[in-house]
């Protein structure tokens, strides 16, 4: 079979979507928005672009599900630039541009002010704020609801790192409303595993930024850090283990728990 040659970069990533990825990767996305009622007629949406491999990939998605017409509504990609190096900043708009993404990057100070308030632990604040700056230009556009990149490994990492690290049982979910109430958070990826984004990534030659914080290279060892590793050493034994971590959080038995937290009852 002659093997089909592509003009673009953009090109290639569209069709390997539609192809070689659709069962790992695209069936599972839409999949996602129809099992938890993601997308709206009329939804107004911001898709929040990291330069990582996985907004990346979202940023496709999103743009095949609009050309495809089977959901009426409106998408734009916007990325906050918490302080990247120079040399970060422009391979993210060689990719934006070799992918056809119409990214609005948009300069906030970040890593500085976190640096500067908490010089021995930035990372919690420095996360705390960026959630805080981009939804506050989320709502500032007009959108309702914002994409995030989460995958079906950062939800299964997050169940255990609540588990081990905070005595409780909760996970990442699908949809749930911001902090303000105003925005509502969507994470169509996550029924994707990540080794099949990188493996899509590698496979389409697309140079994904790692997070360009400074002190990304080992020095700080995270808490997920050591759960990525624990669930490695794991998969070892029972290569299924992630799939019933997930699963788990689909059967919880309320008749066989200690006790339980309703949210929904807190705010009455």
């Amino acid at each position: 079979m002659e093997e089909k040659v592509f003009e673009t970069k953009k090109e290639m990533v569209e069709y390997s979507i539609r192809s070689t990825y659709r069962k790992k990767i695209w069936s599972k996305f839409t999949k996602a928005i129809k099992d938890f009622d993601l997308i709206q007629d009329g939804d107004k949406i911001a898709v929040g672009v990291s330069g990582g491999k996985d907004s990346l990939l979202l940023s496709k998605l999103f743009q095949e599900l609009k050309r495809d017409k089977s959901k009426n509504f409106e998408v734009a990609f916007i990325s906050m630039n918490p302080g990247f190096g120079s040399m970060d900043l422009e391979q993210f708009k060689i990719n934006l541009e070799e992918l056809g993404i119409p990214c609005e990057i948009f300069d906030a100070n970040v890593w500085e002010v976190a640096f500067e308030s908490s010089p021995d632990s930035p990372c919690f604040l420095c996360a705390k704020m960026r959630r805080g700056v981009l939804y506050s230009k989320v709502e500032e556009l007009g959108y309702n609801k914002l994409a995030l990149g989460h995958h079906f490994d950062d939800l299964v990492e997050t169940t255990l790192i609540n588990m081990f690290y905070a005595g409780t049982t909760k996970t990442m979910i699908p949809k749930v409303k911001s902090t303000s109430g105003r925005l509502e958070l969507i994470r169509p990826l996550i029924y994707i595993k990540e080794n099949d984004i990188i493996n899509f990534t590698k496979k389409n030659e697309i140079m994904a930024m790692a997070c360009g914080c400074p002190i990304e290279s080992g020095k700080v060892d995270s808490k997920r850090k050591e759960i990525k590793n624990l669930l490695s050493t794991l998969e070892k034994t029972n290569p299924q283990i992630k799939q019933s971590i997930f699963n788990s959080m689909k059967n919880i038995n309320l008749d066989y728990v200690l006790g339980y937290v309703s949210e929904a009852k807190k705010g009455e």
